[in-house]
């Protein structure tokens, strides 16, 4: 019983810090309906920046709390200043440039972390007069973490009476239900959404400075924790205070006790009880529905078929490619090849997200699973390239149907949790599989055969497969399927009023698209010579979601040529020690700049062009 009671304990404590960082997310994303990516690196800076005061002032209880809450509030006050300068000028964009701003955000804090206070794990001090345990019948147990138990309840509390007591708490709440009719009233939308920046990082800083004592500080803190983050407010409902609360109670009891009970799934309980309730719940345990459009619903400009200069340029630009091995050396034959790659990976994406609006977290999924169903075949049956090549997008878009089913019947940023959490579960899959899949050794040694050996080979091999199943993606857009695609994304209430089947189109859009990412991932497994779980993990999918954007959403070419330039960029700036800064100033310039993306916009100098 003892044991069981400090276990619950630990789940309290680590529940406290989920709720901290979760209820931030939960205001910014309730009022300005911007999903986040960069909470997780203000959680991080948050750690950072605490570790830092405390090692020069924490040797007394004054310097120790005056450290955590001065790091709560400076990053509170980036927060605010990442709102002023980029987030004020994107709240009229599709949520989905608002996505990529902040990823560029992102890059930009780890680089700033790496260059501040290296790579190494940093090990912070304990909290005066917190340092020893107390003993709960019999057992020992972390006297900082009771306080954490209690500090929980306390920021619910403080919190609702900010909500519930303020004129400023009223404003946000009315904004919450109805920003437009808020606008309307007269209310001063950009100091509040400041303002709800401000307290929303300022959260996430405080969850990252309490954290200090109990575990190392490390460039990884971000993705782990805004990944936990999202999970806690999809779960308890977007935009619900208590239901964050409660969702944190839920999953660090699930933290504590499953490494008890299901020790072999650790990893997947808590995504395994995201989809649960989101199957269950559509809208989370405490959530309401969704007024607002899906995230990249909204209608755009309508996809026009390529014209025959277009489809001529097409196939010079295919026969110039052919043609680069008789010039190009063996390096540049390696990067050409995986661009054609995740360029055909990021047209499987565009599929769902340009055409469907439906907008996935975990496409990265169906990548990795290709590229395992190719390595399988290799490594158990000792299959042939072609049949390997053959058994990868059969496994993709098996586990995408299978997938799909229930991730269709949610929209919105349900929809893209719920991609989320099957992507981690196959994920974890490889990751523990140690039989099956080497776990976190990979699988090595899937290399071409001796006729495909040659990288100038592979290269042509490759080339010609991604450009069949380019054609063939493009051939399904601008098929009546297509069409209905659209007709589902642009207004799904008319669409099932003529009598299209919405979902079950939707469906198959989304099994196709794991099918050709499928397909992408066994040419990368042979490619690489390897297949390790990271092919299946989040930033993965983040990255294959920049492509998209970066390249046009609205244009067919946009993958294409967003793929081509996030990979070459990416290898050139490799080189350079802050690769990450400036990748992640070229996104956000082109998200303010360029927000139509690099094929958007050299579409509309073509058309100004002919015009002239």
């Amino acid at each position: 019983m003892d044991f069981y009671l400090v276990q619950f304990l630990s789940g309290l404590a680590q529940a406290a810090t989920l709720f901290l960082v979760a209820s931030g997310l939960s205001i910014i994303f309730g009022v300005t309906r911007i999903v986040n990516f960069a909470h997780g690196s203000f959680y991080m800076l948050g750690a950072y920046l605490a570790w830092t005061f405390v090692e020069r002032w924490g040797s007394d209880v004054l310097g120790f709390w005056g450290g955590v809450l001065l790091a709560a509030l400076l990053v509170g006050a980036l927060g605010a200043v990442m709102e002023v300068l980029l987030l004020r000028r994107l709240y009229r964009s599709p949520e989905l440039f608002q996505l990529l701003a902040t990823f560029g955000v992102v890059l930009l804090v780890q680089d700033a972390a790496f260059g501040v206070w290296g790579p190494e794990d940093l090990l912070g001090r304990r909290a005066p007069l917190l340092k020893g345990t107390v003993d709960i019948l019999g057992r020992p147990f972390p006297l900082y973490d009771l306080v954490l138990i209690a500090l929980g309840p306390a920021v619910l509390g403080l919190l609702w009476l900010l909500f519930n007591r303020t004129r400023w708490g009223t404003l946000v709440r009315a904004a919450t239900q109805d920003r437009e009719m808020t606008a309307a009233l007269g209310v001063d939308q950009a100091r509040l959404f400041t303002g709800v920046l401000f307290l929303g990082s300022a959260l996430a800083g405080l969850g990252g400075a309490l954290q200090v004592p109990r575990e190392a500080v490390n460039l990884h803190m971000d993705m782990a924790m805004v990944v936990e983050a999202f999970v806690v407010v999809v779960v308890g409902g977007m935009g619900s205070l208590p239901g964050a609360f409660l969702a944190s109670l839920l999953i660090g009891q699930l933290q504590a006790f499953g490494i008890l009970v299901f020790p072999q799934i650790t990893l997947v309980l808590v995504f395994l009880f995201m989809a649960v309730v989101l199957v269950l719940r559509p809208y989370g345990l405490l959530g309401r529905k969704e007024e607002a459009p899906p995230p990249a619903a909204a209608a755009g400009p309508p996809f026009a078929p390529t014209g025959r200069r277009a489809g001529l340029a097409a196939l010079a630009a295919l026969a110039a490619l052919a043609a680069v091995p008789l010039l190009a050396g063996e390096y540049a034959l390696i990067v050409l090849t995986e661009v054609a790659i995740l360029a055909l990976a990021a047209a499987s994406l565009h599929l769902l997200v340009g055409f469907g609006g439906l907008v996935s977290f975990g496409h990265a999924a169906y990548f990795g699973l290709g590229a395992y169903g190719a390595a399988l075949l290799v490594k158990h049956v000792a299959a042939p390239m072609p049949l390997a090549l053959l058994g990868a997008p059969v496994l993709a878009g098996a586990a995408a149907l299978i997938a799909g089913w229930f991730c269709v019947r949610r929209s919105g940023l349900y929809f893209a949790m719920l991609t989320l959490a099957f992507a981690q579960i196959a994920w974890s899959i490889t990751f523990q599989w140690y039989g099956v899949t080497g776990g976190d050794n990979g699988i090595l040694g899937v290399w071409p055969p001796a006729w495909a050996a040659s990288r100038a080979v592979y290269y042509e091999v490759t080339l010609a497969l991604v450009a069949a199943a380019l054609w063939a993606l493009r051939r399904a857009a601008f098929a009546p399927f297509g069409y209905t695609l659209r007709a589902g994304r642009d207004s799904p209430l008319r669409a099932e009023a003529v009598g299209i089947d919405v979902r079950r189109h939707q469906w198959l859009g989304f099994a196709l698209a794991g099918t050709a990412a499928g397909l992408a991932g066994g040419l990368y497994a042979f490619a690489k010579g390897s297949v390790f779980p990271t092919l299946l993990a989040v930033p993965q999918s983040v990255d294959a979601l920049v492509m998209v954007l970066m390249g046009g959403i609205q244009t067919v070419a946009g993958p294409v040529v967003g793929a081509a330039a996030f990979h070459l960029l990416r290898t050139t700036l490799m080189a350079s020690e802050h690769w990450r800064v400036i990748l992640g100033l070229v996104i956000v310039a082109l998200v303010l700049l360029f927000p139509q993306g690099i094929a958007g916009f050299a579409r509309r100098l073509w058309n100004r062009g002919a015009e002239a």
